[in-house]
């Protein structure tokens, strides 16, 4: 059963954006958003739908969106641990929900996710997926990035990489915000990934 305060037909504290209601660039990036073969994961249901209620603000950040995704030089399999681990750090449950069927689509094996999810020891990883694990946790968990982290983050990514992969990061941070304020709801059905929170 939904909260009281959260609309049935968004699972947030906001109504689905309607089409109409916008001017044609507006309707623009609501097309984008609606698109079932584009390039989000849910569509208007999750932050998609919920940031067309600011249209300049969707406007301005789906193209740095975008670039973070899938131009940036960020492998898949990189970029899903990232969004992983922020999730997993913000304690964003919709995010992981919608992201670690995509982790593994992209490859990432069950037992790095769990590394994440379940906040074991990194012992055994390979470097890249190490390094951002532990600076997603440095990051966002301490608050404070060890100038080792710091090191190998740079050795591993470079200067134009390791930029592009906290701005990842801080990206989707912003988005677990986000769905935390709306107080976005999970989908109902035993096929959800269910985020543990501690």
């Amino acid at each position: 059963m939904l909260p009281p305060d959260i609309d049935p037909a968004s699972r947030c504290r906001l109504p689905l954006p309607k089409r109409e209601d916008f001017d044609d660039e507006g309707k623009k990036v609501f097309d984008y958003v609606a698109d079932p073969k584009g390039q989000t994961i849910r569509g208007l249901i999750g932050p998609g739908g919920i940031s067309l209620h600011s249209p300049t603000l969707a406007q301005i950040t789906r193209p740095v969106g975008k670039f973070l995704r899938f131009e940036s030089g960020i492998s898949p399999y990189d970029r899903e641990v990232a969004i992983l681990i922020t999730a997993r750090e913000c304690d964003s449950r919709f995010e992981w929900a919608a992201h670690e069927p995509e982790a593994l689509k992209c490859g990432v094996p069950q037992d790095v996710i769990d590394v994440i999810k379940y906040r074991k020891p990194t012992t055994g990883l390979g470097e890249t997926e190490e390094t951002i694990i532990t600076l997603g946790r440095e990051t966002f968990g301490k608050r404070k990035v060890s100038p080792e982290t710091f090191a190998r983050a740079l050795k591993v990514f470079g200067r134009v990489g390791l930029l592009n992969m906290v701005a990842l990061m801080g990206n989707y941070a912003s988005t677990a915000a986000l769905l935390c304020v709306m107080d976005m709801q999970l989908d109902d059905g035993p096929d959800v990934c269910i985020l543990p929170l501690d």
